[in-house]
Protein backbone atom coordinates (compact mmCIF):
# COMPACT_ATOMS: atom_id res chain seq x y z
CA UNK A 1 0.00 0.00 0.00
CA UNK A 2 1.68 3.38 -0.81
CA UNK A 3 1.21 6.35 1.16
CA UNK A 4 1.06 9.94 0.71
CA UNK A 5 3.36 11.47 3.61
CA UNK A 6 2.12 14.55 4.91
CA UNK A 7 5.76 16.20 4.81
CA UNK A 8 4.68 16.07 1.10
CA UNK A 9 2.22 18.46 1.42
CA UNK A 10 2.49 20.19 -1.72
CA UNK A 11 2.08 24.17 -2.25
CA UNK A 12 0.41 26.50 -0.75
CA UNK A 13 0.46 30.18 -1.74
CA UNK A 14 0.14 33.72 -0.75
CA UNK A 15 -1.18 36.84 -3.34
CA UNK A 16 0.33 39.69 -1.81
CA UNK A 17 -0.78 43.12 -2.32
CA UNK A 18 -0.39 46.50 -0.19
CA UNK A 19 -0.15 44.84 2.96
CA UNK A 20 -2.57 42.68 2.10
CA UNK A 21 -2.12 38.65 2.28
CA UNK A 22 -4.67 36.02 0.67
CA UNK A 23 -4.11 32.50 0.87
CA UNK A 24 -4.78 29.91 -1.78
CA UNK A 25 -6.09 26.45 -2.40
CA UNK A 26 -3.55 24.69 -3.46
CA UNK A 27 -2.89 25.36 -7.04
CA UNK A 28 -1.02 23.36 -10.06
CA UNK A 29 -0.60 26.19 -12.46
CA UNK A 30 1.17 28.44 -9.97
CA UNK A 31 4.74 28.68 -9.45
CA UNK A 32 7.35 30.99 -7.34
CA UNK A 33 6.97 34.02 -9.46
CA UNK A 34 6.34 38.07 -9.68
CA UNK A 35 3.06 37.89 -11.65
CA UNK A 36 2.97 42.04 -11.89
CA UNK A 37 4.65 44.62 -10.26
CA UNK A 38 2.75 44.67 -6.56
CA UNK A 39 1.70 41.19 -6.97
CA UNK A 40 3.77 38.26 -5.97
CA UNK A 41 3.22 34.63 -5.82
CA UNK A 42 5.32 32.91 -2.56
CA UNK A 43 5.87 29.71 -1.55
CA UNK A 44 4.60 29.06 2.04
CA UNK A 45 6.19 25.69 2.03
CA UNK A 46 9.74 25.32 0.85
CA UNK A 47 9.02 21.79 -0.27
CA UNK A 48 7.97 22.19 -3.95
CA UNK A 49 6.68 18.76 -4.73
CA UNK A 50 3.36 18.63 -6.53
CA UNK A 51 2.44 15.37 -4.35
CA UNK A 52 -0.69 15.91 -3.06
CA UNK A 53 -1.52 15.40 1.06
CA UNK A 54 -3.59 12.94 2.04
CA UNK A 55 -7.16 14.39 3.77
CA UNK A 56 -9.23 11.97 5.95
CA UNK A 57 -13.23 13.03 6.73
CA UNK A 58 -15.25 10.53 9.07
CA UNK A 59 -19.23 10.69 9.64
CA UNK A 60 -21.10 9.21 12.19
CA UNK A 61 -24.47 9.42 13.56
CA UNK A 62 -25.77 8.30 16.96
CA UNK A 63 -28.67 5.87 16.31
CA UNK A 64 -26.90 3.01 13.11
CA UNK A 65 -28.58 2.29 10.62
CA UNK A 66 -31.59 0.08 9.74
CA UNK A 67 -29.34 -3.51 8.83
CA UNK A 68 -31.92 -4.47 6.49
CA UNK A 69 -32.16 -2.04 4.28
CA UNK A 70 -28.45 -1.18 4.82
CA UNK A 71 -26.30 -4.25 4.06
CA UNK A 72 -27.06 -6.04 0.41
CA UNK A 73 -27.24 -9.45 0.28
CA UNK A 74 -24.85 -10.53 -2.55
CA UNK A 75 -21.24 -9.89 -1.79
CA UNK A 76 -18.32 -8.54 -4.43
CA UNK A 77 -18.45 -6.64 -7.06
CA UNK A 78 -21.99 -7.59 -8.29
CA UNK A 79 -23.53 -6.31 -5.14
CA UNK A 80 -27.12 -5.29 -5.01
CA UNK A 81 -28.55 -1.89 -3.82
CA UNK A 82 -30.57 -1.92 -0.62
CA UNK A 83 -32.74 1.15 -0.41
CA UNK A 84 -30.83 3.05 1.99
CA UNK A 85 -27.67 2.96 -0.53
CA UNK A 86 -29.45 3.65 -3.42
CA UNK A 87 -28.47 7.36 -2.84
CA UNK A 88 -24.79 6.74 -3.11
CA UNK A 89 -24.67 4.09 -5.97
CA UNK A 90 -23.81 6.39 -8.48
CA UNK A 91 -20.22 6.65 -6.62
CA UNK A 92 -19.77 2.19 -6.19
CA UNK A 93 -16.39 2.50 -7.94
CA UNK A 94 -15.06 5.07 -5.53
CA UNK A 95 -16.68 3.83 -2.41
CA UNK A 96 -16.70 0.12 -0.23
CA UNK A 97 -19.65 -1.32 1.86
CA UNK A 98 -18.29 -3.39 4.77
CA UNK A 99 -20.54 -5.50 7.10
CA UNK A 100 -19.54 -7.35 10.36
CA UNK A 101 -16.84 -4.88 11.36
CA UNK A 102 -17.09 -3.53 15.04
CA UNK A 103 -14.81 -2.94 18.14
CA UNK A 104 -16.41 -5.68 20.41
CA UNK A 105 -17.88 -3.37 22.85
CA UNK A 106 -20.87 -3.18 24.60
CA UNK A 107 -22.65 -0.52 26.16
CA UNK A 108 -25.25 0.76 23.40
CA UNK A 109 -25.96 4.73 23.41
CA UNK A 110 -22.79 4.56 26.10
CA UNK A 111 -20.59 2.97 23.93
CA UNK A 112 -21.41 4.82 20.91
CA UNK A 113 -18.48 7.28 21.60
CA UNK A 114 -15.84 4.14 20.70
CA UNK A 115 -16.95 4.93 16.99
CA UNK A 116 -13.57 6.44 15.95
CA UNK A 117 -11.21 4.95 19.15
CA UNK A 118 -12.02 1.43 19.18
CA UNK A 119 -12.14 1.93 22.51
CA UNK A 120 -14.48 2.89 25.35
CA UNK A 121 -13.16 5.29 27.52
CA UNK A 122 -13.48 3.76 30.70
CA UNK A 123 -11.42 1.16 29.50
CA UNK A 124 -8.53 3.55 27.82
CA UNK A 125 -6.63 3.49 30.86
CA UNK A 126 -5.01 0.04 30.21
CA UNK A 127 -4.05 0.58 26.27
CA UNK A 128 -0.85 2.42 25.82
CA UNK A 129 -2.26 5.28 23.71
CA UNK A 130 -5.80 5.36 25.54
CA UNK A 131 -8.68 6.18 23.42
CA UNK A 132 -7.17 8.57 20.99
CA UNK A 133 -9.74 8.84 17.94
CA UNK A 134 -8.15 7.83 14.78
CA UNK A 135 -8.91 11.29 13.57
CA UNK A 136 -7.13 12.91 16.25
CA UNK A 137 -4.43 10.84 15.62
CA UNK A 138 -4.17 11.78 12.26
CA UNK A 139 -4.24 15.21 13.60
CA UNK A 140 -1.11 14.83 15.66
CA UNK A 141 0.87 13.97 12.43
CA UNK A 142 -0.26 17.05 10.58
CA UNK A 143 0.74 19.45 13.90
CA UNK A 144 0.92 23.18 12.61
CA UNK A 145 1.02 22.35 9.07
CA UNK A 146 -2.88 23.71 8.34
CA UNK A 147 -4.26 26.26 10.39
CA UNK A 148 -6.56 23.38 11.89
CA UNK A 149 -5.30 19.72 12.46
CA UNK A 150 -8.52 18.89 12.63
CA UNK A 151 -12.28 20.04 12.34
CA UNK A 152 -15.09 18.79 14.52
CA UNK A 153 -18.79 19.47 13.73
CA UNK A 154 -21.94 18.48 15.04
CA UNK A 155 -24.53 18.46 17.39
CA UNK A 156 -24.56 18.37 21.32
CA UNK A 157 -28.37 17.76 21.41
CA UNK A 158 -30.13 14.90 22.30
CA UNK A 159 -29.63 11.88 24.17
CA UNK A 160 -26.60 11.67 26.13
CA UNK A 161 -24.78 14.64 24.62
CA UNK A 162 -24.00 13.42 21.14
CA UNK A 163 -22.05 10.85 19.11
CA UNK A 164 -18.52 11.96 21.47
CA UNK A 165 -16.75 10.38 18.32
CA UNK A 166 -13.44 12.52 19.10
CA UNK A 167 -10.96 12.13 21.90
CA UNK A 168 -7.05 13.39 22.46
CA UNK A 169 -4.54 11.24 23.54
CA UNK A 170 -5.07 11.94 27.47
CA UNK A 171 -8.60 11.52 26.72
CA UNK A 172 -10.25 14.58 26.27
CA UNK A 173 -13.01 14.72 24.20
CA UNK A 174 -13.23 17.60 21.15
CA UNK A 175 -16.37 19.23 21.61
CA UNK A 176 -17.89 19.98 18.17
CA UNK A 177 -18.62 23.09 16.13
CA UNK A 178 -22.28 23.57 16.75
CA UNK A 179 -23.68 24.95 12.92
CA UNK A 180 -22.15 26.10 9.83
CA UNK A 181 -21.91 30.34 10.76
CA UNK A 182 -19.17 29.17 13.56
CA UNK A 183 -17.68 27.02 10.89
CA UNK A 184 -17.53 29.79 8.35
CA UNK A 185 -16.31 32.55 10.88
CA UNK A 186 -13.84 29.82 11.91
CA UNK A 187 -12.37 29.09 8.42
CA UNK A 188 -13.32 32.57 6.48
CA UNK A 189 -13.76 35.60 9.37
CA UNK A 190 -10.09 37.55 10.10
CA UNK A 191 -9.81 39.17 13.48
CA UNK A 192 -9.47 43.43 13.08
CA UNK A 193 -6.03 44.24 13.80
CA UNK A 194 -7.26 45.51 17.51
CA UNK A 195 -8.25 41.77 18.03
CA UNK A 196 -5.23 39.96 16.96
CA UNK A 197 -3.38 41.84 19.26
CA UNK A 198 -5.73 41.16 22.03
CA UNK A 199 -5.09 37.45 21.01
CA UNK A 200 -2.03 37.41 21.20
CA UNK A 201 -1.70 39.47 24.54
CA UNK A 202 -4.26 36.95 25.17
CA UNK A 203 -2.38 33.63 24.07
CA UNK A 204 1.52 34.60 25.69
CA UNK A 205 -0.39 35.05 28.77
CA UNK A 206 -2.26 31.85 28.90
CA UNK A 207 1.33 30.59 28.17
CA UNK A 208 2.83 32.03 31.32
CA UNK A 209 0.23 30.84 33.43
CA UNK A 210 0.58 27.38 32.21
CA UNK A 211 4.70 27.60 32.69
CA UNK A 212 3.45 28.83 36.21
CA UNK A 213 0.54 25.83 37.58
CA UNK A 214 3.01 23.16 36.24
CA UNK A 215 6.37 24.33 37.50
CA UNK A 216 4.00 24.56 40.84
CA UNK A 217 2.60 21.59 40.22
CA UNK A 218 6.15 19.56 39.42
CA UNK A 219 7.30 20.90 43.26
CA UNK A 220 4.03 19.45 44.53
CA UNK A 221 4.94 16.01 42.90
CA UNK A 222 8.06 15.18 45.30
CA UNK A 223 4.89 15.30 48.22
CA UNK A 224 2.71 12.87 46.75
CA UNK A 225 2.19 8.74 46.60
CA UNK A 226 2.08 6.64 43.68
CA UNK A 227 -1.58 7.17 42.50
CA UNK A 228 -1.42 10.64 43.10
CA UNK A 229 1.63 10.93 41.19
CA UNK A 230 -0.23 8.69 38.21
CA UNK A 231 -2.96 11.52 38.82
CA UNK A 232 -0.09 14.33 38.11
CA UNK A 233 1.04 13.05 35.16
CA UNK A 234 -1.97 12.15 33.45
CA UNK A 235 -2.67 16.11 34.26
CA UNK A 236 0.59 16.91 32.98
CA UNK A 237 -0.58 15.09 29.66
CA UNK A 238 -3.60 17.62 29.59
CA UNK A 239 -1.19 20.77 29.98
CA UNK A 240 1.06 20.12 26.96
CA UNK A 241 -2.05 19.01 24.95
CA UNK A 242 -3.07 22.76 25.53
CA UNK A 243 0.07 24.19 25.25
CA UNK A 244 0.35 22.81 22.09
CA UNK A 245 -2.67 24.33 21.14
CA UNK A 246 -1.76 27.86 22.49
CA UNK A 247 1.66 27.46 20.43
CA UNK A 248 -0.63 26.58 16.88
CA UNK A 249 -2.79 29.42 17.89
CA UNK A 250 0.46 31.96 18.13
CA UNK A 251 1.93 30.28 15.04
CA UNK A 252 -1.31 31.25 12.59
CA UNK A 253 -2.16 34.62 14.80
CA UNK A 254 -0.68 36.52 12.15
CA UNK A 255 -1.50 34.87 8.66
CA UNK A 256 -5.03 36.13 6.84
CA UNK A 257 -7.53 33.09 6.22
CA UNK A 258 -9.17 32.50 2.84
CA UNK A 259 -11.30 34.78 0.79
CA UNK A 260 -14.72 33.47 1.21
CA UNK A 261 -16.06 31.90 -1.44
CA UNK A 262 -19.84 32.62 -0.24
CA UNK A 263 -22.15 34.29 1.98
CA UNK A 264 -21.91 33.67 6.00
CA UNK A 265 -24.79 30.95 6.33
CA UNK A 266 -27.03 30.97 9.38
CA UNK A 267 -28.04 28.32 11.47
CA UNK A 268 -31.16 26.67 10.75
CA UNK A 269 -30.87 23.50 13.35
CA UNK A 270 -28.79 20.16 12.36
CA UNK A 271 -31.05 18.72 9.65
CA UNK A 272 -31.49 21.74 7.54
CA UNK A 273 -27.99 22.70 8.11
CA UNK A 274 -25.76 19.27 6.93
CA UNK A 275 -26.07 20.19 3.44
CA UNK A 276 -24.01 23.41 4.24
CA UNK A 277 -21.71 21.78 6.67
CA UNK A 278 -20.74 19.49 3.66
CA UNK A 279 -19.78 22.14 1.52
CA UNK A 280 -18.46 24.28 4.21
CA UNK A 281 -16.27 20.91 4.86
CA UNK A 282 -14.61 20.72 1.59
CA UNK A 283 -13.73 24.15 1.49
CA UNK A 284 -11.61 23.62 4.39
CA UNK A 285 -10.37 20.67 2.46
CA UNK A 286 -9.93 22.62 -1.23
CA UNK A 287 -8.09 25.35 0.80
CA UNK A 288 -5.87 23.31 3.12
CA UNK A 289 -7.37 24.80 6.36
CA UNK A 290 -7.72 21.34 7.75
CA UNK A 291 -7.07 17.95 6.27
CA UNK A 292 -9.09 16.06 9.04
CA UNK A 293 -12.71 16.82 9.71
CA UNK A 294 -15.62 14.81 11.22
CA UNK A 295 -18.98 15.32 11.26
CA UNK A 296 -21.63 14.12 14.34
CA UNK A 297 -25.36 13.50 13.38
CA UNK A 298 -26.88 12.84 17.34
CA UNK A 299 -29.95 13.91 18.19
CA UNK A 300 -30.23 17.66 17.27
CA UNK A 301 -30.91 15.72 14.02
CA UNK A 302 -34.83 17.23 14.12
CA UNK A 303 -37.15 14.76 12.33
CA UNK A 304 -40.26 17.16 11.63
CA UNK A 305 -37.76 18.71 9.22
CA UNK A 306 -38.30 15.76 7.08
CA UNK A 307 -42.00 15.67 7.67
CA UNK A 308 -41.19 13.04 10.74
CA UNK A 309 -43.64 14.08 13.11
CA UNK A 310 -41.66 10.91 15.65
CA UNK A 311 -38.57 11.82 17.52
CA UNK A 312 -35.11 10.34 16.11
CA UNK A 313 -34.43 8.14 18.90
CA UNK A 314 -37.32 6.88 19.61
CA UNK A 315 -37.67 5.67 16.20
CA UNK A 316 -34.35 4.34 16.46
CA UNK A 317 -36.28 1.53 19.33
CA UNK A 318 -38.95 0.63 16.51
CA UNK A 319 -39.85 -2.38 18.16
CA UNK A 320 -40.17 -4.04 14.66
CA UNK A 321 -43.41 -2.07 14.00
CA UNK A 322 -43.45 -0.67 9.80
CA UNK A 323 -44.82 2.20 10.65
CA UNK A 324 -41.43 3.78 12.83
CA UNK A 325 -39.29 1.94 10.70
CA UNK A 326 -40.43 3.41 7.55
CA UNK A 327 -39.99 6.60 9.68
CA UNK A 328 -36.92 5.46 10.54
CA UNK A 329 -35.53 4.51 7.17
CA UNK A 330 -36.62 7.99 5.91
CA UNK A 331 -34.31 9.96 8.35
CA UNK A 332 -31.27 7.71 7.23
CA UNK A 333 -31.74 7.89 3.70
CA UNK A 334 -31.92 11.63 3.88
CA UNK A 335 -28.35 11.35 5.44
CA UNK A 336 -27.36 8.76 2.95
CA UNK A 337 -28.58 11.09 0.44
CA UNK A 338 -26.55 14.00 1.65
CA UNK A 339 -23.46 11.79 1.94
CA UNK A 340 -23.81 11.21 -1.49
CA UNK A 341 -23.79 14.56 -2.55
CA UNK A 342 -20.91 15.45 -0.49
CA UNK A 343 -19.12 12.48 -2.35
CA UNK A 344 -20.24 14.20 -5.80
CA UNK A 345 -18.55 17.54 -4.57
CA UNK A 346 -15.21 16.42 -3.79
CA UNK A 347 -15.21 14.57 -7.18
CA UNK A 348 -16.03 17.85 -8.91
CA UNK A 349 -12.64 19.47 -7.57
CA UNK A 350 -9.88 18.96 -9.19
CA UNK A 351 -6.80 18.75 -7.42
CA UNK A 352 -3.33 17.28 -8.91
CA UNK A 353 -3.51 14.72 -11.33
CA UNK A 354 -6.53 13.67 -9.51
CA UNK A 355 -9.88 15.15 -7.73
CA UNK A 356 -9.96 16.00 -3.76
CA UNK A 357 -11.82 12.76 -3.43
CA UNK A 358 -9.13 10.77 -4.64
CA UNK A 359 -6.60 12.17 -2.35
CA UNK A 360 -9.65 12.29 0.69
CA UNK A 361 -10.70 9.02 3.01
CA UNK A 362 -14.45 9.65 3.74
CA UNK A 363 -15.54 7.01 6.40
CA UNK A 364 -19.18 7.06 7.03
CA UNK A 365 -21.46 5.15 9.61
CA UNK A 366 -22.26 4.80 13.40
CA UNK A 367 -20.86 3.09 16.43
CA UNK A 368 -24.40 1.89 17.18
CA UNK A 369 -25.11 -1.41 15.02
CA UNK A 370 -28.47 -2.14 16.18
CA UNK A 371 -30.09 1.19 17.74
CA UNK A 372 -33.39 -0.96 18.65
CA UNK A 373 -31.44 -3.95 20.01
CA UNK A 374 -28.51 -1.36 21.88
CA UNK A 375 -25.65 -3.89 20.42
CA UNK A 376 -22.58 -1.96 19.22
CA UNK A 377 -21.77 -4.87 16.74
CA UNK A 378 -21.80 -5.16 13.04
CA UNK A 379 -20.92 -1.96 12.83
CA UNK A 380 -22.71 -0.17 9.28
CA UNK A 381 -19.13 1.16 7.51
CA UNK A 382 -18.57 2.79 3.84
CA UNK A 383 -15.08 4.09 2.49
CA UNK A 384 -14.89 5.98 -0.27
CA UNK A 385 -11.93 7.86 -2.17
CA UNK A 386 -8.44 7.74 -0.46
CA UNK A 387 -6.97 6.19 -3.80
CA UNK A 388 -8.17 2.53 -1.93
CA UNK A 389 -9.24 -0.60 -4.41
CA UNK A 390 -13.22 0.29 -4.03
CA UNK A 391 -16.04 -1.04 -5.70
CA UNK A 392 -16.94 -4.14 -3.84
CA UNK A 393 -19.62 -4.96 -0.55
CA UNK A 394 -17.27 -6.93 2.10
CA UNK A 395 -19.33 -9.12 4.47
CA UNK A 396 -16.86 -10.18 7.34
CA UNK A 397 -17.85 -12.75 9.39
CA UNK A 398 -19.23 -11.57 13.16
CA UNK A 399 -17.58 -13.83 14.84
CA UNK A 400 -14.88 -16.79 14.67
CA UNK A 401 -11.61 -17.09 13.30
CA UNK A 402 -12.49 -14.69 9.66
CA UNK A 403 -13.66 -11.94 12.18
CA UNK A 404 -11.56 -8.51 11.97
CA UNK A 405 -11.73 -5.34 13.85
CA UNK A 406 -13.21 -2.44 12.76
CA UNK A 407 -9.88 -1.36 14.22
CA UNK A 408 -8.08 -2.94 11.03
CA UNK A 409 -9.62 -0.59 8.60
CA UNK A 410 -8.94 2.58 11.21
CA UNK A 411 -5.19 1.13 11.04
CA UNK A 412 -5.26 0.69 6.91
CA UNK A 413 -6.43 3.94 6.92
CA UNK A 414 -3.54 5.54 9.38
CA UNK A 415 -0.91 4.18 7.13
CA UNK A 416 -2.63 5.48 3.82
CA UNK A 417 -2.78 9.01 5.82
CA UNK A 418 1.39 8.18 5.74
CA UNK A 419 1.88 7.62 9.70
CA UNK A 420 4.16 4.86 10.33
CA UNK A 421 2.62 2.75 13.06
CA UNK A 422 1.59 -1.04 13.46
CA UNK A 423 -1.38 -0.89 15.62
CA UNK A 424 -4.32 1.25 16.49
CA UNK A 425 -6.42 0.34 19.68
CA UNK A 426 -7.72 -3.29 19.71
CA UNK A 427 -6.23 -4.02 15.74
CA UNK A 428 -4.77 -6.99 14.08
CA UNK A 429 -3.17 -5.76 11.40
CA UNK A 430 -4.25 -4.16 8.38
CA UNK A 431 -7.56 -4.93 6.84
CA UNK A 432 -7.34 -7.25 3.68
CA UNK A 433 -9.11 -6.59 -0.02
CA UNK A 434 -8.76 -2.53 -0.02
Amino acid sequence: MSANRPGLAGRRFFLRAAGIQLALPILDSLTSKVLGSNIAVTALAANASTVRPMRAVAIGNAFGFYAQQFFPQRTGADYDTPHLLEPIAQHRKDLTVFSGLDHGVKGGHFAVHSFLSGVRQVDAKSLPDGNISLDQRMAESVGGATRFPSLTLGSEDGLHGGCMMCWTRSGTRVNPIQGPRELFRKLFVNEGEQERLSTKDRLTLQGSILDAVQNDAKSLQRQLGSSDRQKLDEYFTSVRDVEKVIELRQKWAGVPKPKAPMEEPGNRGLTNDIPVLYDLMALALQTDSTRITTLEIAGGFEASVLGVRKEYHALSHHGQEPEAIDLLVKLERYQTEQFSRFLAKLKSIEDGDGTLLDHTMVLFGSGMGNGNAHTNLNLPIVLAGGGFRHGTYQAFPTNGPGKQPLANLFLSMLQRFGIEQQKFALSTGTLRGI
